[in-house]
């Protein structure tokens, strides 16, 4: 059985101020987003914006020919949909679910109401927006000049970051077009980690069982990115 959700499992809305909250949180509806499921496609009118809660959704840029590859990864951290308030409405990217699990939606007229009178709200999503196209750019690097074995690597732990546990629902296809590589690239990189004992892979089914492993396996590109968000971001209560 899922468990109860609520608004401040997700870092953003968790870190509003409670007049702002108090504006906010009645016009947030949970939503359900499940595993494959697509967010919005490229060049969609965004109409609203979404604070995942326990699910990971992975913004994509597909090509003409149908290949693709994600350009960052968005959970518990963050909003999808930036473009609603970055002033764009559109977007380039498709936003797929990598982790089924649930959302707070909120319209995206009620977000430019909140936006406009610059607030918390705004420098809090400003600062997420700086953190996500650093994201973005290190995982354009690490596509281009890393190792299959690392790309993975650094997958897992982002992903990781992002869930309340050590275990992942993914398919290697759906991995394959994450990363942008063949399929056959992931069974070995999965293999290898598995020989390892750092993971344990069965039947879509990903266990992480040495992060720390994990981590030292990965370049520094993962490392990079957590330091940029931690510093961007406000500390949660207790952690």
């Amino acid at each position: 059985m899922p468990g109860i959700v609520f608004p401040q499992q997700n870092h953003i809305l968790d870190a509003l101020p409670p007049a702002e909250r108090e504006r906010i949180f009645p016009h947030l509806k949970l939503v359900t987003l499940p595993l494959g499921a697509v967010v919005y496609e490229a060049g969609d009118t965004l109409r609203h914006i979404y604070f995942p809660t326990d699910a990971i959704v992975s913004l994509l840029y597909v090509l003409e020919n149908g290949s693709s590859a994600e350009i960052c990864v968005v959970g518990n951290d963050g909003v999808i949909g930036v473009s609603l308030f970055m002033g764009g409405e559109t977007t380039t990217s498709r936003a797929i679910v990598q982790s089924a699990g649930s959302a707070y939606r909120l319209s995206g007229r009620r977000l430019k109401q909140e936006f406009e009178r610059q607030g918390e709200t705004m420098h809090i999503l400003l600062r997420y927006t700086q953190a996500l196209i650093t994201q973005m750019a290190q995982t354009a690097v690490c596509n281009r000049h890393h190792t299959v074995d690392q790309q993975l690597a650094r997958w897992l732990l982002l992903s990781l970051d992002r869930l309340s546990d050590n275990k992942l629902t993914m398919t290697q296809e759906l991995i394959a077009d994450m990363l942008g590589v063949r399929r056959e690239g992931v069974t070995d990189a999965a293999g290898k980690l598995q020989k390892l004992g750092v993971i344990t892979y069965s039947r879509g089914m990903i266990r992480v069982l040495d992060r720390p492993r994990l981590e030292h396996l990965s370049c520094e590109c993962y490392s990079v990115v957590k330091k940029e968000t931690d510093r961007l971001l406000p500390a949660r209560p207790g952690h």
